[in-house]
């Protein structure tokens, strides 16, 4: 029976550790990753509406990351003068019309124009997420940023696994069309429970610029280096298990399959793993768990043993971003949102631009060495890892 002491524990329990600020933030988190999952879905229409070759499409597909470092800074900037909450919405709002772009592109010119737009609002709004995520950080006193990253892998998990049946449904326009006001009527509900900020009269006289000290840079290096051995295991994990371990079309899949399965159920427990041990200790067990992992995977003689690699270096990639995020938004003495948005950029260029190097290496020397050599950067990041001291939610009041 449910007593009004009881119905009191439980609200209270809901307010500590769900309270609206994090459900919101969480949702659009929950939000871009399904956009970013749909889009994967709409490729090839995307090439073969065009006429793109597997070439042109690379090179199309730069304009994403193109897009993405441009306004990822200018999204930065904004959070320092406007605070997180009026540039998280902004960009949510016109974000929300990239599917229909890309979707109605008729020709190579509007396709890049499209594109560019859509990878740079996906990165205005990751930063000014992120900056939210670290808001809510604060105003709760403990870690929600591993949860936030895994709300977003698991939207690109639903994003890409319904795209194909809708766009067979409903059509390609159909497809960008429901997901529009899906995403409409999401923002309509998560709106007025996103945590109000603003930048605090001390912040608003710093001038907002690049960071001049080496603090920043290192810390965006860390997001640089969890990130591009991510992007690799995206886009050639599946590959380097067919042609060089022979594993067949079906197993192939399990590499990136087996990698996103332990890293969103590791980003859910993360935050508690942060709040119980910090940021230091979290970030060095991840990394050396990364570490593990890739050699495993590297140096597999079959394609099950790289498989159970790949997911080692799952468990431990789960938490290093978010880590590395909260520590570049939590860093004292920057304008708010600058700092963050030097880690996200450094972050996000390592898994938009490394894995075509990667793949360029690959030609002439295979992809068993790429991941068995991998841990040099993991390595990298253990040596900076006192630096996620700044990651861990302290009282700011």
């Amino acid at each position: 029976m449910t007593t009004p002491e009881n119905a009191l524990e439980g609200k209270s329990f809901a307010n500590t550790y769900f309270p609206p600020a994090r459900l919101a933030v969480s949702g659009l988190f929950l939000l871009n990753g399904t956009f970013a999952g749909a889009w994967a879905t709409k490729i090839p229409e995307f090439a073969t509406r065009l006429g793109l070759s597997e070439s042109g499409l690379g090179l199309m597909i730069m304009f994403f990351g193109i897009g993405s470092l441009i306004l990822m800074p200018i999204a930065g900037i904004l959070i320092a003068h406007f605070g997180t909450t009026r540039t998280l919405k902004g960009a949510t709002i016109l974000f929300l019309s990239t599917l229909l772009l890309l979707s109605a592109a008729p020709t190579i010119p509007v396709g890049a124009v499209a594109i560019f737009v859509f990878g740079g609002l996906m990165g205005a709004m990751d930063v000014a997420m992120n900056g939210n995520a670290v808001e809510v950080e604060k105003s709760m006193r403990r870690a929600i940023m591993s949860s936030c990253h895994a709300f977003w892998s698991l939207g690109t998990f639903i994003g890409a696994t319904t795209g194909g049946f809708l766009i067979q449904s409903l059509g390609v326009m159909g497809h960008a069309v429901l997901l529009t006001v899906v995403g409409a009527a999401a923002l309509v509900f998560l709106w007025p429970h996103v945590l109000h900020d603003a930048p605090h009269p001390s912040e608003e006289r710093k001038k907002v610029r690049l960071p001049r000290t080496l603090l920043p840079w290192l810390i965006g290096t860390m997001a640089l280096f969890s990130m591009v051995p991510e992007g690799a295991i995206l886009d050639w994990g599946a590959l380097y298990m067919r042609d060089e371990l022979g594993a067949s079309l079906v197993l192939s899949g399990f590499a990136f399959g087996a990698f996103s399965l332990t890293m969103a159920v590791m980003r859910f427990a993360g935050d508690h793993v942060r709040d119980r041990f910090g940021g230091v200790r979290t970030l060095r067990f991840c990394t050396i768990m990364a570490i593990i992992g890739m050699i495993i995977a590297g140096t597999a003689p079959n394609a099950y043993v790289a498989m159970v690699g790949f997911a080692i270096c799952g468990v431990g990639i789960s938490n290093m971003v978010p880590i590395a995020f909260s520590a570049a938004g939590n860093l004292p003495g920057f304008a708010q949102g600058v700092a963050l948005s030097v880690a996200t950029v450094m972050g996000y260029s390592g898994s938009l631009f490394a894995p075509s190097v990667i793949g360029f290496i690959a030609e002439h020397t295979g992809f068993a060495i790429i991941f068995a050599v991998m841990p040099v950067l993991f390595i990298v990041v253990l040596l900076l890892s006192h630096h996620a001291v700044h990651a861990d939610v302290r009282d700011h009041r």
